[in-house]
């Protein structure tokens, strides 16, 4: 059981120089892959495809022969276990993603994202070297993707659903929180859960520490020469002047 109540994020409000084309792209190829396995879980494709049984990352595997599984630390990104699996991951990646490439460029944006679901992928592996219970899911990559926003722009106002029902008669349905505060109470309840129940219900918890952790350490790395837009201020006037209200800050 988690510690603190989930803040489930509905939006922001940073605007973005490009297009977040790395982004969207990311969404549609997990969107196919998991339709792909729908389908074949259905008996209407070929079930040995997108069979996570040969394409999930089962650390006990990895660890036993790295050679071997290396293709499943990748493979296992673009897999999921269900279509509440699938759409949770891509909102949190719709949300975050695009402003985290628009601080990093297309192609360090892409690298940044693949490498945060490989120290997902270490993560677990290291964590439980001898289990079997296949790990799917982006979660681990947009974890780092998480940190990356979160210590780009720790003000960034975020609107959540307000996870308190008393308080629904105070501050209504939805709370205006900073990004920080969302994203530090991501990491802190799933820090908690790897600790007290990793892999609990087939979440691997200590994926989305690793994720979070190494995005956190390559941040730096590929901001190297890049403009960092972390003054809020900035992001206001460039909003503004498009005509979008920020009235949650």
């Amino acid at each position: 059981m988690s510690i603190l109540p989930p803040l489930f994020p509905i939006r922001d409000r940073l605007p973005t120089r490009l297009f977040p084309l790395v982004n969207y792209a990311l969404i549609a190829l997990n969107v196919f892959v998991f339709v792909q396995q729908w389908t074949a879980a259905m008996g209407r494709g070929d079930p040995r495809g997108f069979d996570p049984g040969t394409w999930a990352l089962v650390p006990a595997h990895v660890f036993r022969d790295p050679v071997f599984g290396v293709e499943t630390v990748f493979t296992s990104m673009f897999m999921h276990a269900s279509w509440g699996h699938l759409l949770g991951n891509m909102f949190f990646l719709w949300i975050f993603g695009d402003n985290v490439e628009d601080a990093m460029g297309h192609a360090r944006y892409l690298a940044f994202y693949l490498l945060g679901g490989v120290c997902a992928a270490a993560a677990q592996t290291l964590a439980d070297p001898a289990s079997l219970i296949p790990m799917v899911g982006a979660s681990g990559a947009i974890s780092a993707v998480l940190a990356g926003y979160g210590f780009l722009y720790p003000r960034s106002p975020i609107t959540v659903f307000n996870p308190i029902f008393i308080l629904w008669f105070f501050f209504g349905l939805f709370l205006h929180l900073p990004a920080w505060l969302v994203i530090g109470e991501y990491f802190v309840v799933n820090l908690s859960d790897a600790l007290m129940n990793n892999a609990q219900g087939g979440v691997a918890f200590m994926a989305h520490v690793g994720g979070f952790v190494g995005g956190a350490f390559l941040l730096r790395l590929f901001m190297a020469g890049r403009t960092r837009m972390d003054d809020y201020a900035r992001w206001y006037r460039l909003a503004d002047r498009r005509g979008q209200p920020d009235d949650a800050w």
